[in-house]
């Protein structure tokens, strides 16, 4: 059906990377075409070492080509820490992506969140300010209600979380923030920052990556079950507009449709 999310598996993450690599590219062409500039928000997780394997790789051809200098980096979320802690998703992006560009790369635009220590230490600020920086670049909050990212690229936690909206939170109901604070995250570090559900589910794309065999039970849940989880309802409100790029381990048992992948 076509409101239904796709669900692209592959043997491995060795090919995956490619089709990931090749459906990038597209977000990004379609983006340069509407505005100029290509607005990602992406997440941590095992997710930023799968993106330097799709992206990192010598481009085939002119058309295969990851034009950094246009692209603008957001935070799908973040963790209430400095930016060079071990917990940072910016931190992640930097060592696992960022700095493994080939030199003389122009660099994107990246917006990290504050790295003022008394910010950190109140979350709601930290949101707020995080919030007004996506104001600054999709324009006046009264101008839109939601920034439309061109692209989020997500992961998919153990039991279903995505970004910072853990199963059965309240903040899965937030329908006016942009940016939300998290406090009491049931995995360590307890306090963060999200988009919310609303901002995410009006990205014009949005593609989970999700490997290996530990992610099958969630999978499931989230795939054949009415489970309310957060990435079922990413899932059930993007419909074809949500991309999965799994390998076959993370779907082994699952009879949702799987289709083959095509631009």
């Amino acid at each position: 059906m076509a409101n239904q999310a796709n669900l692209y598996s592959f043997p491995a993450v060795d090919a995956l990377a490619p089709a990931l690599r090749a459906y990038v590219i597209s977000c990004q062409e379609a983006g340069l075409a509407r505005h100029g500039v290509f607005k990602v928000a992406v997440s941590g997780g095992s997710l930023p070492k799968t993106l330097a394997q799709a992206l990192i790789a010598e481009p085939s051809s002119p058309a295969d080509t990851v034009k950094w200098d246009k692209w603008e980096i957001f935070f799908a979320d973040e963790r209430a820490v400095p930016l060079d802690d071990a917990d940072s998703n910016y931190g992640l992006l930097k060592t696992e992506l960022l700095d493994k560009l080939p030199a003389g790369t122009p660099p994107p635009t990246v917006h990290p969140i504050s790295a003022d220590p008394e910010v950190l230490a109140d979350t709601q600020e930290l949101s707020d300010q995080y919030e007004q920086t996506l104001v600054r670049s999709f324009a006046g909050r009264d101008s839109v209600r939601l920034p439309i990212f061109d692209l989020l690229l997500l992961g998919c936690g153990p039991d279903g979380h995505t970004c910072s909206l853990f199963p059965g939170h309240e903040l899965l109901r937030e329908t006016d923030a942009w940016v939300a604070p998290i406090n009491d995250s049931p995995k360590p570090p307890l306090s963060r920052v999200t988009l919310t559900l609303p901002v995410i589910t009006h990205a014009v794309r949005v593609a989970f990556v999700a490997t290996g065999g530990g992610k099958k039970d969630i999978m499931k849940e989230i795939f054949e079950e009415e489970s309310g989880l957060p990435c079922a309802l990413v899932n059930s409100l993007c419909g074809d507009r949500c991309s999965w790029f799994v390998d076959n381990a993370a779907v082994e048992g699952i009879s949702y449709p799987r289709r083959p992948f095509s631009l």
